[in-house]
């Protein structure tokens, strides 16, 4: 017999919420006149595997979450997240090594005085992580063993650097080796608290250059030969098995990681991807052009910039499902949490505009889940760890669409309706009997499909 579980979000009051039986009937029960759209599920033609959907740790993140609300409130939140049955199910973690633009100081694994080096990292710690972002990333790894880590520097310590500092510059070619070096104790220190590092970038969004708050330009050909010549050669030494992504940047610059591939393909494990500039096609030229190579999307925020919820929400769900049609085994998103005023931020950055999965608000302590989360519900909660990507084709463009074939046999489908007015959709499946659902416009529907 087949079953189905099927969650819908058609506004800012009605969100995630999980459909009685009573509100969708098969086909033979429908009138087929009144079918507006069809969509065609194909098992035998398969794509990429999913490593899940997530956020990030940042130092703000953390922060708000372990230190400014209840331990009560803790549980609940990270049980929420995290949790495969009683939560969502988020199952990647993407953490800035270091300081990023939410943080609240500037800071690296080995700071120095003005004009002092340190070649042999005698002076790495990882201190800082302690205190906030380790014991929330072992809280989310014991909720959900199957969670995979993800680690990215937004700069090198400012002594590695033509600037002197976290702010601006580029790696200097002579601290190339310590810089491999300090991923490698990186990766030892968190493994100490058993926190296997699945995968790291050499850098966030390395075509970038900000002047508010650390950040590193490193041009294409130099990533290909940090990664080439001394991070991949210290990862073998020290028999770590951790991989490597390049990029971690927007769509608009595919040149980039086909140079680095270029140059580096034996070292490089994949592609990470950012949404701030260009479409999600980018990801399978990128792919088609080195076959084989991973495709991850590292991060996407949403914010103040596109008007909440119906204009929010339906961004976060239409480009989810087309960052997984094109090879993505990992939708991540930005900041897990953040407060009142889109921070904290570090000192100078000025207005924030980015937003959390959460809200935590610092003066009440009140925890608000964002339409974020419930956008990343719609995937997270029904396609598990290790899924595998199956052919979904809708008969109208305005009907995206994307399904998955989970491990213990079930499907889990991702609808969204993009059009102006409601529809009738028809989902054919082989060997099963069709299903028929209502889709308001705007509206986001996620069907898990199971034989009993």
């Amino acid at each position: 017999m087949t079953t189905y579980k099927i969650f819908k979000t058609t506004g800012e009051n009605d969100l995630f919420r999980l459909v009685h039986p009573e509100e969708y009937n098969p086909i033979k029960s429908a009138d087929a006149d009144s079918l507006t759209a069809t969509v065609q599920l194909n098992d035998r033609q398969t794509y990429q595997e999913v490593d899940g959907f997530g956020a990030s740790f940042t130092d703000a993140a953390a922060y708000l979450m372990n230190q400014k609300i209840t331990d009560e409130q803790r549980a609940e939140v990270m049980t929420r997240l995290f949790h495969p049955t009683e939560g969502i199910g988020l199952s990647v973690i993407r953490n800035p090594m270091g300081a990023s633009d939410y943080a609240r100081t500037v800071y690296s694994y080995n700071d120095l005085p003005d004009h002092q080096t340190d070649p042999e990292l005698d002076g790495f710690s990882i201190a800082h992580d302690e205190a906030d972002i380790i014991p929330l990333t072992q809280q989310a790894l014991a909720l959900n063993p199957d969670l995979k880590l993800f680690a990215s520097p937004w700069s090198a310590p400012g002594w590695m650097k033509t600037s002197g500092s976290m702010i601006t510059g580029q790696l200097k070619p002579e601290w190339y080796s310590a810089y491999a070096e300090y991923f490698v104790k990186y990766i030892r220190s968190y493994a100490a608290h058993g926190l296997p590092i699945y995968a790291i970038t050499p850098q966030n969004e390395a075509l970038y250059e900000p002047g508010h708050y650390p950040g590193m330009l490193m041009p294409a050909e130099a990533q290909a030969d940090f990664i080439v010549h001394h991070l991949k050669p210290a990862f073998i030494r020290n028999n770590l098995d951790t991989k490597i992504f390049c990029y971690d940047h927007n769509w608009d610059r595919p040149d980039y990681p086909l140079t680095v591939l270029e140059h580096a393909e034996e070292a490089v494990d994949g592609v990470a991807w950012h949404w701030y500039g260009g479409d999600a096609s980018a990801q399978s030229k990128v792919y088609e052009a080195f076959t084989g190579k991973e495709v991850h999307f590292t991060e996407g925020s949403g914010g103040e910039w596109i008007p909440p919820f119906e204009q929010a929400f339906s961004n976060v769900i239409r480009t989810g499902i087309q960052i997984l049609r094109n090879y993505s085994k990992s939708l991540v998103l930005w900041n897990m949490a953040l407060d009142e005023h889109n921070g904290p931020t570090v000192p100078g950055f000025g207005q924030s505009t980015c937003r959390g999965i959460v809200q935590i608000n610092q003066q009440t302590g009140d925890l608000v889940y964002t339409l974020d989360y419930y956008a990343l519900a719609h995937f997270s909660a029904l396609i598990r760890p290790k899924a595998v990507q199956i052919q979904s084709v809708s008969s109208d463009d305005s009907i995206y669409t994307v399904a998955f074939r989970n491990t213990d046999g079930s499907t889990a489908l991702v609808l969204f309706n993009d059009g102006q007015e409601g529809k009738q959709v028809k989902i054919d499946m082989q060997d099963q009997e069709s299903l028929v659902v209502y889709m308001e416009s705007k509206c986001a529907v996620s069907i898990l499909i199971s034989n009993e």
